[in-house]
């Protein structure tokens, strides 16, 4: 393992710190009512990353979200299939500094109830005992061989060399509950240092910068430097946003891609290029990018059917040739970034696998 960092509780620098306060009022308060599923999962997202970022939060900041969490007991009773949700809420907020200490108390009634044993995946039971844990609480649900089969995904390679956001956002969250936010290694080996490392050329040549700024924290959090290409892919991403103060423009925007390339910058202490934050309903937006290079290479691949090879050398002309400039580009860089580059096309390519598959035919 190279470039290792200490497995501590993140450090405390303020990169949100003028901007936390408007951050929360904006999500608790200006942008969807409370009994709105999405409301929840904003807020808990952005409560996650200042807790897990160890923000200093001013008690008086979270005034907008103290009904809610008076609330809490009685709408988890009401609405349990939302109880990761609620948990994760209260949890951050008490951590946060919100006065109330109920949280232990409803942690032990979720376990009790059984809501864990409901949970059809391994993700969703690891995230449910990380919750439950925070207060001491463990969970039926977390079997012993739990992280076992966490850590196989995670160092299933050849997965994470195809297109799949479903997997690769399910790699990152792994890594993020395994290590406990970067709070301990989550022990993921080296196939999983490259499973992150293929999930990111994959990102990178779609230009999905959401999802290469979660690939950039698990890499943190997972001991590693994430490639300096990807990082500056998400910082340019970030500062290129834009917060709109509208009270009738759709919420169907960039937020999630503005708090995780935000908390990206974060983890790796680089100068906060963030816009300024309204406590009003405002919509984050940042301009439309070129498509990539993914879709173009392919296209280019199942073109070339039998002559397709998993040689990144002997392939390399021809499906530049068939990219225009700007997705060419893209790859190139990719392809320079990465010392991975020809084991991820190797893959990527899938030479051979029609062939191999006639005598299922």
């Amino acid at each position: 393992m190279s470039n290792i960092i200490a497995f501590t509780a993140p450090t405390r620098r303020q990169y949100l710190a003028e901007r936390i306060p408007a951050l929360i009022d904006c999500f608790a308060r200006q942008r969807r009512v409370q009994d709105d599923v999405f409301w929840l999962k904003e807020n808990a997202e952005i409560l996650n990353i200042l807790e897990c970022t160890g923000q200093s939060v001013p008690q008086a900041a979270l005034e907008p979200l103290g009904h809610f969490y008076a609330g809490l007991a009685d709408r988890i009773g009401f609405f349990p299939q939302y109880y990761r949700f609620l948990l994760s809420i209260g949890l951050d907020l008490e951590d946060l500094g919100m006065p109330g200490g109920q949280m232990e108390g409803l942690c032990d009634w979720a376990s009790q109830r059984g809501l864990p044993d409901a949970e059809l995946s391994d993700l969703q039971r690891a995230e449910a005992r990380r919750l439950l844990a925070r207060r001491g609480v463990r969970t039926t649900a977390a079997d012993a061989g739990l992280d076992d089969r966490l850590r196989a995904f995670v160092q299933r390679t050849d997965t994470f060399a195809l297109p799949n956001k479903k997997a690769a956002y399910e790699l990152t969250h792994i890594v993020f509950y395994l290590s406990e936010y970067g709070r301990r290694d989550p022990m993921i080996g080296e196939a999983g240092r490259i499973s992150l490392e293929f999930a990111g050329i994959t990102a990178f040549l779609d230009q999905n910068v959401d999802l290469l700024a979660e690939i950039c924290v698990a890499l943190r959090q997972a001991g590693h430097r994430p490639n300096p290409l990807w990082v500056a892919a998400v910082r340019h991403g970030l500062a290129s946003f834009e917060i709109l103060e509208d009270n009738h423009a759709p919420l169907t925007d960039g937020y999630h891609e503005y708090l995780v390339s935000s908390w990206a910058m974060a983890v790796m202490n680089i100068d906060d290029p963030l816009a300024p934050v309204s406590s009003t309903r405002c919509t984050f937006a940042r301009p439309a990018t070129d498509s990539g290079a993914l879709r173009g290479m392919s296209a280019a691949l199942l073109g070339l059917a039998d002559a397709r090879s998993g040689s990144w050398s002997h392939m390399q002309d021809a499906i530049y040739a068939m990219l225009d400039d700007d997705a060419a580009l893209t790859l190139s860089e990719a392809a320079a970034a990465s010392p991975h580059f020809e084991a991820y096309f190797e893959g990527f390519a899938r030479a051979g696998k029609t062939q191999s598959l006639a005598r299922f035919g």
